[in-house]
């Protein structure tokens, strides 16, 4: 089985290289890796970094000349794997790649079609780095949100803003996605439910990072865009 890793990047300098290494290490018995890295127009060094592990990481990389957004660079991914299944992994290393082993599992042994990684199936531990009130005004922003996708789409999910969203290209064919910003996990969700599938959720863990830090999600403004966009695709296509 062939697995396309989707990179979508913006300004993250100071991680890009670390989780390009991370990835290009990653080991998983009978996958065949691709990686596909989508600048999306940074201003920083990122492309710079990138270009400086071309010859070392085996990987394709693409370059929007305007920012367009996460969803944008994710949908840019998607039109060039060629995996059977896809996978999203995000730049500022607050998911570790190596959980994606956890995912694949399932998809493996026959017992799930699309996995999430759930954050939230757990109280937030107030220590170390979820110790701050940021972080648990984006835990009950997703709970809340999750808890809205579960009730209009009749399944129950506990993190619907998850990054680690694992599916089989086969799922998205064909399938109208318009999202340009990170309104792009609602909508692939809402989709995913509507065409039959059932999300298989697996436990992860990650390192949540604050906006002094790079953190481009703004719980109000895209929590606001993120319902619209569930309530919207409940009845369109």
């Amino acid at each position: 089985m062939k697995l396309s890793i989707i990179i979508p990047v913006y300004n993250e300098e100071k991680t890009v290289l670390t989780l390009l290494k991370k990835v290009s290490k990653i080991t998983i018995p009978h996958i065949v890796k691709e990686i596909i890295v989508v600048n999306d127009s940074s201003t920083d060094k990122t492309k710079e970094k990138i270009s400086s592990l071309r010859s070392q990481i085996k990987m394709k990389v693409y370059h929007h000349k305007q920012n367009q957004g996460k969803g944008a660079a994710v949908r840019t991914g998607i039109a060039k794997a060629t995996g059977d299944y896809i996978i999203i992994q995000d730049a500022d290393l607050e998911y570790d790649p190596r959980q994606i082993t956890k995912l694949i599992k399932p998809i493996q042994t026959g017992a799930a079609k699309v996995v999430y990684g759930t954050r939230l199936k757990r109280l937030p531990n107030f220590h170390r780095d979820e110790a701050t009130l940021q972080f648990f005004i984006h835990y009950l922003g997703n709970k809340f949100l999750s808890l809205v996708t579960s009730i209009l789409y009749f399944q129950w999910v506990t993190d619907m803003e998850t990054c680690y969203k694992l599916f089989p290209k086969k799922a998205v064919a064909g399938m109208h996605l318009r999202a340009r910003g990170f309104e792009f996990e609602p909508e692939i969700t809402a989709k995913l439910l509507k065409r039959g599938y059932t999300i298989h959720e697996v436990p992860i863990t990650t390192k949540p990072r604050g906006y002094d830090e790079g953190k481009k999600l703004h719980t109000f403004r895209d929590g606001g865009k993120a319902l619209w966009a569930l309530c919207k695709y409940r009845f369109l296509d």
